[in-house]
């Protein structure tokens, strides 16, 4: 049991699924407000980061099926069991959480659990794992994962508390860095624990199920103490929480029944597979260049080229400048760029996805936030990089309360975004492009995966090499092959190969048209073009449910011929997702 924990009980205007939102609230456009917006209270805070997670990860638009065609947004009454845990070894705490419905089956005994998507909080994975236990009458385990939103504000030294609420350096804080007094700016906990969580996710996951038992056995004092033994335990992530997924069902024991891992971030030491920060520094060198060969209709948004065609032809001109791609104009340049992406592995379809991330300037952000927690060197970056509110012409300023107040709910866990951003302290060299001012950066970020930069970073980055799950544990694995931020053919697709090489039964499923975020379907563009990834993750793990019940057998392999809806016409009470068709694969 860890202590201290902080017990809280959800019913009739709250809940345990949507914090009394419903449906309705979580689809509106307008945060829950705070009363004091300096001074949010712990219901507060805590109903706003579930509207904040359910609009990060699933489509909630009326067209998108959401809440009738699959999913569930049910008030679900009930406890959470709270508490800040820590590794043997790690320097910084952790977040767990487990909610327990007040319907739950004591007969079928069943904990979900799951990691946070990307970088974010303790709600990360709500979305994907509560929505699919809860009505059920199954407790959900979740844990960030060594990640989060507690952000710590260098210059007030106050951090989150258990509660969500601000506390000084005083207190027990969910997160707060090692750092020099001079130090200013903003610190979150991927980046700047100096514990490589990544290394751990697996270890996460295992101990986040541990504490759901003695939570369920706090819970429920008169039934018999809940074990691995008599509890069935099934793992459930998505992105960066379903290479977690897969880390743990590596890990030894019987404590896992089943997983299911979609679009997972996961390296194996395999054929085609490559690290996410490799090609993520790959991607954010050559792909703004990259795009300008690819027809403007291919791109998921008509207007991004337009928007961006003078910052994506400056990026040619760095490249060539740096001779890291040939030709004397734009076109060759893009050709050449293009051509690089394609020959280590790119699709034609991630490398349109992928302009999403460009868009968004994801990929620097990856780079900057993996970079530092692979050096484990705090807030010290090892390119000199800085996180901080900023004035409007980008520099650094300091933060409000109520921008402070309001990053336990709104923060992802990787700026930008919540009023924090990246400050990038690496100017152009004489003759590079004033036009493209991230371009020297993330040179500097790209060669950390020489060995020449040293012996730690790539031992660390090695650290996160998956190996095959545990001997008869059923795993599901699903990827859109449209994905690009988690390209299947850098990480599922190996895995899923390196596994059957070991003699591993593994489901792959494969769901054409679907990309990586969910929550980007609700923009007629995407929805248009791409189709929901969630209503594949609660089928699978339905199934894995039914094969634990001895209903079904072992997940088989599907290649799933998804449809959009943008392309065919959508009934008045929304439409039927195609079910997983079972098929040999090439």
């Amino acid at each position: 049991m860890i202590e201290p924990q902080r017990i809280t009980e959800h019913r009739g205007s709250d809940d345990l699924l949507s914090g009394g939102l419903g449906l309705e609230g979580l689809r509106s456009t307008a945060a829950p407000a705070f009363a004091d917006p300096i001074a949010p209270t712990p219901a507060e805070s805590r109903r706003r980061a579930l509207w904040s997670n359910w609009r990060g990860i699933a489509d909630l638009s009326p067209s998108g099926g959401y809440g009738s065609e699959y999913g569930s947004v049910a008030n679900v009454p009930g406890r959470e069991f709270a508490a800040l845990a820590t590794l043997p070894g790690a320097r910084q705490p952790h977040r767990v959480l487990v909610q327990v419905p007040d319907a739950f089956d004591r007969r079928r005994r069943c904990v979900v659990v799951s990691a946070s998507s990307g970088s974010r909080g303790i709600y990360g994975a709500i979305a994907v794992a509560g929505a699919w236990g809860l009505p059920r009458g199954y407790a959900v385990a979740y844990t960030d994962k060594g990640a989060g939103a507690d952000y710590f504000d260098l210059d007030t030294g106050t951090g989150v508390r258990l509660d969500g609420t601000r506390g000084t350096a005083g207190e027990a804080l969910a997160f707060m860095p090692e750092a020099p007094a001079s130090a200013s700016g903003v610190a979150f906990k991927h980046a700047h624990s100096a514990d490589h969580p990544e290394a751990d996710w697996g270890r996460h996951v295992k101990q986040a199920a541990e504490f759901a038992l003695a939570a369920l056995s706090r819970a429920f004092p008169d039934a018999p103490a809940f074990t691995f033994d008599n509890t069935r335990v099934i793992a459930v992530g998505l992105s960066n929480g379903g290479g977690a997924v897969l880390r743990a069902a590596e890990l030894d024991g019987d404590w896992l029944d089943a997983a299911v891992a979609a679009a997972p971030n996961v390296f194996i030491d395999a054929s085609g597979a490559r690290a996410l920060y490799d090609y993520a520094t790959q991607a954010a060198l050559l792909m703004p260049c990259a795009l300008l060969h690819l027809s403007p209709d291919s791109l998921p948004e008509p207007s991004l080229r337009a928007r961006s065609e003078a910052a994506w032809k400056a990026r040619c001109a760095s490249l060539r400048q740096a001779g890291l791609i040939s030709g004397d104009r734009v076109p060759a340049q893009a050709a050449s760029a293009c051509q690089q992406l394609r020959d280590s592995g790119w699709t034609e379809v991630a490398l349109s996805a992928g302009a999403l991330s460009v868009g968004f300037d994801l990929w620097r952000a990856i780079a900057v936030t993996y970079s530092a927690a692979y050096a484990r060197a705090g807030v010290a970056h090892p390119c000199g990089y800085r996180f901080s509110a900023q004035a409007a012409d980008g520099t650094a300023r300091a933060a409000t309360a109520a921008e402070r107040a309001a990053w336990f709910a709104d923060g992802s866990g990787i700026p930008p975004g919540a009023g924090v951003g990246v400050l990038d302290p690496c100017p152009n060299v004489a003759g590079e492009s004033a036009a493209d001012p991230a371009f020297a950066g993330l040179k500097r970020l790209r060669g950390l995966l020489d060995p020449s930069a040293g012996r730690a970073f790539g031992q660390a980055l090695a650290a996160t090499a998956a190996s095959p799950p545990r001997e008869r544990l059923p795993v599901v694995v699903i990827h859109g092959l449209d994905d690009g931020l988690i390209p299947a053919a850098f990480s599922s697709a190996p895995y899923v190969a390196a596994a059957r090489a070991a003699g591993r039964s593994v489901g792959y499923w494969q769901v054409r048209r679907a990309q990586h975020f969910d929550s980007f379907l609700a923009l007629p563009a995407y929805g248009a073009r791409h189709v929901a990834m969630l209503p594949y993750v609660y089928a699978a793990l339905d199934r894995v449910d039914a094969c634990l019940d001895g209903l079904v057998g072992p997940p088989a392999d599907a290649f799933i011929d998804a449809v959009p809806r943008g392309t065919r016409q959508v009934q008045a009470g929304g439409f039927k997702f195609p079910a997983a068709r079972a098929r040999p694969l090439g």
